[in-house]
């Protein structure tokens, strides 16, 4: 066959002011992305695809030689069959379009595979919304030869793969392989590869236009039997278009949505490495499932893991949902808010001992209490409807006694509490005094992700940093003390005590492990939430357990429903290497203590500072203090007065009262603000003045027994 001469498509390209830009096949290689962001586990292996640009999907790059070679056969047959043959351009075919289209008044085309490449991958060759004219037509042909003279056949058949569009948003073999026929490229059959090759002549064509034209293809691969039942298989393949990616790891969404975040400018194409460990991952999500279907009938659907690094913060797994077995799947429960129950009062516990209102044996009545509030009477319940009388605060914490933990919030206050859990990362969005006596037993909604890192900063001592999820190198950045290290340490040693825990959990739970650990359980009210966290010498582990609609769950507690799976993640990371208690701090001091009249056996406990006892007794005697501390019911420490500029000054007073063995006392007590004495009594009206105060308590001996500061804003006066 006669071929047009050169310079007859040189001039052409002159004339439509055209000219190959001489982009060499590693350019385009390098220069392709697919549209997803790649999240990468600690190793490197992939854990997740997450889709990042939403106008083309195109997967990864595939090699030639990882393409199935009937789609490769089938393309060549459809678009180009003396591919191999010519030099860039058909010119048998470009001759035999022309007639047709001559005689018969069609809009057949001719274009090689190099032909079509070139709109791909240089824009001055794209096809306008009008078509190509002929000078543009000239132009790309002459280019296409000098693609051919630069480029290998292989080179220009794999790039053509991997850019083409085949149907709808997909682009390129991965993506039409993966998302439409649910397999790699390289295992695409023969019916499958003609069924792709007819959709790059039109890829928005009808169902019954791709029947036939498949049909014609497959007769001409020597396939005609593939046409019996082909009208199904399309219909089928094409109904897989929305489908999820195939053969894709899926193992964290949600942490992979995290991850994109956590990575910044992270586009497609990028390849997101992560602190994530895909084996933990995969196990965590077997024990998930395993745990789930174990609860039977007790109603329970969802569940969420995290699993933290103590030290560095940066998360190892992450379950946000139990996948099939949930009725939300995609939602992250691992940072959905729910009601934290008793998963709160270690941080308590670790406030009272910070502040030495309290000591892990001092003396906590377990018994009827009923508090007045704004609403009416708060009448607390431990689990199980039953009073213990006096019990230390090993025990109380350590068996998870309600009332004690509303008398040690007493102590306390709401509002220094609330400010302590805002300061450990948790969300609450109200003061203290919204949710009353009733935060020590968990009123407040937290998430998994937030309680799971607050414990963390209790196994580092009492400091706090951001969870971490992808790798920088960077230990825990932006730490910063929140908790007291000997405070911290005295509570962890206290979730550790299996004695501590026996009257409530028994010996034999799976709180219990081989090796070192502090845990805590939660359950919220009705049975909607049950919780399990605790920590190891390494690792800090937390599981939510529940159903994402909010309804209850049937006789499922922590140490029933998130128990079992914290305990198998626990002897999962401590597999090959043990867990031991971490030494004490310096503030901390161990002393041999005596329970007067057998309370509780004796024992050695741990004490911050000064505080060490060796005897525990009840003062019984008339007038005795008892063993309650004086301190100040009201104001609360850090109270915000605001002045009423309707009312007038001498008319507006903020009341001092006492709680503890103070009440009762007509003048032996004495008020100080800014060390000026304001009157004498267990309750005081004072008129406040604008400014920040400090409010002293003095017993009649001038001691001072405590001190709050407080702030009264002029109101506009």
């Amino acid at each position: 066959m006669k071929r047009m001469p050169a310079w007859v498509l040189a001039l052409a390209a002159c004339f439509c002011g055209a000219s190959w830009a001489g982009i060499s096949y590693q350019d385009v290689r390098d220069g392709y992305h697919a549209s997803d962001a790649v999240v990468l586990d600690r190793a490197g292996r992939t854990v997740q695809r997450l889709r990042a640009d939403f106008r083309e999907r195109r997967g990864d790059w595939v090699a030639l030689q990882d393409i199935s070679p009937a789609l490769q056969r089938a393309v060549i047959l459809s678009e180009d069959r003396r591919f191999h043959d010519h030099a860039g351009v058909d010119w048998t075919a470009v001759w035999s379009a022309a007639w047709g289209n001559l005689v018969s008044g069609g809009r057949r085309g001719a274009s090689t595979l190099s032909m079509q490449l070139l709109g791909f991958i240089d824009d001055q060759y794209r096809r306008g919304p009008g078509g190509r004219g002929i000078m543009q037509k000239l132009g790309q042909a002459y280019a296409a030869l000098e693609l051919e003279a630069e480029w290998s056949k292989s080179q220009i058949l794999e790039a053509y793969l991997n850019l083409a569009a085949f149907r709808g948003e997909l682009v390129g073999v991965d993506a039409l392989a993966r998302a439409l026929f649910r397999k790699a490229p390289s295992g695409l059959e023969t019916r499958e590869a003609a069924l792709a090759a007819v959709l790059l002549r039109g890829p928005n064509a009808p169902q019954a236009v791709l029947v036939r034209r498949a049909c014609g293809l497959l007769a001409e691969m020597g396939s005609p039997e593939e046409c019996s039942g082909l009208g199904d298989f399309v219909q089928l393949t094409l109904d897989h278009r929305p489908a999820r990616w195939a053969d894709g790891a899926g193992l964290a969404p949600h942490f992979a949505r995290l991850a994109l975040n956590g990575a910044g400018a992270a586009g497609p194409g990028a390849r997101i490495a992560t602190t994530l460990d895909a084996d933990l991952q995969r196990h965590a999500l077997a024990v998930i499932e395993r745990n789930l279907l174990a609860l039977g009938d007790a109603n329970v659907s969802d569940a969420a893991l995290v699993v933290l690094d103590n030290e560095t913060g940066g998360v190892l797994a992450y379950v946000g949902s139990s996948g099939d077995l949930s009725g939300a799947a995609q939602v992250d429960h691992a940072r959905a808010l729910r009601q934290a129950g008793s998963t709160l009062k270690p941080f308590l516990y670790a406030l009272a001992i910070e502040q030495e209102r309290l000591t892990a044996v001092s003396l906590l009545d377990d018994g009827p209490l009923d508090l007045p509030t704004g609403n009416g009477l708060y009448i607390p319940q431990n689990y199980d409807k039953r009073f213990s009388g006096w019990v230390s605060v090993r025990g109380a914490l350590g068996s998870s006694l309600n009332i004690p933990a509303v008398r040690a919030l007493m102590m306390v206050t709401p509002e220094a509490f609330a400010r302590r859990l805002a300061a450990l990362g948790l969300p609450l969005d109200r003061s203290g005094d919204y949710y009353g006596y009733s935060l020590a037993l968990g009123s407040a909604d937290v998430s998994l992700l937030s309680l799971t890192n607050a414990y963390r900063a209790l196994a580092r001592g009492g400091v706090h940093s951001e969870p971490r999820y992808v790798v920088d190198g960077a230990g825990a950045a932006g730490s910063r003390r929140v908790a007291a290290e000997g405070a911290a340490w005295i509570v962890g040693d206290i979730l550790a005590d299996r004695q501590a825990r026996a009257r409530t959990f028994g010996f034999d739970s799976p709180l219990s492990t081989p090796f070192w650990t502090a845990v805590k359980t939660g359950t919220s009210k009705d049975m909607r939430d049950n919780w399990c966290v605790g920590w190891s010498s390494r690792y800090t582990v937390g599981v939510w357990v529940g159903n994402s609609t909010g309804v209850s769950m049937r006789e499922v507690s922590g140490v029933s429903g998130a128990g079992p799976v914290w305990h198998e993640i626990m002897a999962y990371l401590h597999r090959h290497e043990a867990s031991v208690q971490p030494p004490a701090p310096a503030a901390v001091r161990p002393a041999q203590v005596v329970f007067q009249d057998g309370l509780e056996p004796a024992r050695k406990d741990y004490f911050l500072g000064d505080t060490a006892i060796t005897q525990v007794r009840l003062a019984r005697a008339q007038g005795a203090e008892g063993a309650a501390p004086l301190r100040i019911a009201a104001p609360a420490d850090g109270t915000i007065l605001a002045l009423d500029p309707d009312i007038p000054l001498a008319r507006q007073r903020s009341v001092f009262s006492v709680s503890g063995p103070g009440r009762g006392r007509a003048d032996g007590l004495a008020w100080r603000v800014d060390g000026r004495l304001v009157g004498r009594g267990d309750r005081l009206e004072w008129q406040p003045e604008p400014g920040t105060h400090r409010v002293q308590l003095i017993d009649e001996h001038g001691r001072l027994r405590d001190e709050v500061g407080i702030q009264v804003r002029a109101g506009g006066r």
